[in-house]
């Protein structure tokens, strides 16, 4: 992929889920193309590795499902990056289980929303507060294709990045008078370590529903991505980018 030398040069940037996948590759381009990084993740073991090979300039263990902690954290990492925040890629997540909605536990239900709504919700909040200081800001969210069209025996899922992409329309609509912007993506299955948390039968329904015939891969989310989060993405907010394979063109 075609790195653009000192594209993100004096920007700063919050990644989070960025221990593996795609938040691990935007981190890793966005700090090759001029920012200054800070990549979160629950998992530390694996963030100190990942911020290693990307050149990042600060990491942090956050549980984004936590109000308080996330808060905090944007502290911490607006202060370590120079005072301001330009960018942030909000892509933790987590899929839940595989099973039928009449089947489906509450408790897996709610851990669900917890990260993957309420903690966006939290990470765009505390992100947007900050940028409207320095009068610019660039939010990317990753949903998926899933919220766009319901995955059987994915309803949490599904139900979750719907909630996504219904945020960043908010959002996106609330500061479209400013010098902020803020989309989404929508992945169909990207081959990343969240396959680990998904059955092969709802792998291989995923595949079959993807007119090119193969999964996306990583490099092709961080190029969109990273397109979103700079001053290139100027008159496109609130709006939902697919990335499905043909699978949703809409």
């Amino acid at each position: 992929m075609t790195v653009y030398r000192g594209r993100f040069e004096g920007r700063t940037a919050v990644v989070t889920g960025a221990a593996s996948g795609i938040g691990r590759d935007v981190a890793r381009r966005l700090a090759a193309e001029g920012a200054r990084v800070s990549m979160w993740d629950l998992n530390a073991s694996v963030l100190a590795t990942a911020a290693a090979e990307a050149g990042a300039a600060h990491t942090q263990s956050v549980d984004i499902a936590e109000e308080d902690a996330v808060d905090a954290a944007m502290r911490r990492s607006i202060d370590d990056l120079g005072g301001r925040l330009d960018i942030l890629v909000a892509n933790a997540g987590v899929t839940g289980p595989n099973g039928a909605v009449k089947d489906y536990a509450a408790s897996d239900w709610r851990k669900v929303f917890d990260v993957n709504v309420n903690g966006a919700f939290y990470c765009n909040r505390a992100a947007v507060r900050a940028m409207e200081k320095g009068g610019y800001g660039r939010i990317v969210n990753v949903a998926s294709v899933a919220g766009k069209e319901g995955n059987p025996n994915a309803s949490a899922y599904s139900a979750s990045k719907a909630a996504v992409i219904a945020l960043t329309k908010s959002l996106g609509k609330e500061t479209a008078t400013t010098g902020i912007r803020v989309n989404c993506i929508t992945p169909a299955a990207i081959r990343t370590p969240l396959f680990e948390q998904m059955t092969p039968q709802h792998i291989d329904f995923m595949l079959s529903k993807i007119p090119l015939g193969r999964f996306g891969t990583v490099e092709e989310a961080t190029s969109l991505v990273c397109w979103l989060a700079s001053e290139e993405c100027s008159f496109s907010t609130g709006a939902v980018f697919d990335l499905s394979g043909g699978r949703a063109t809409y």
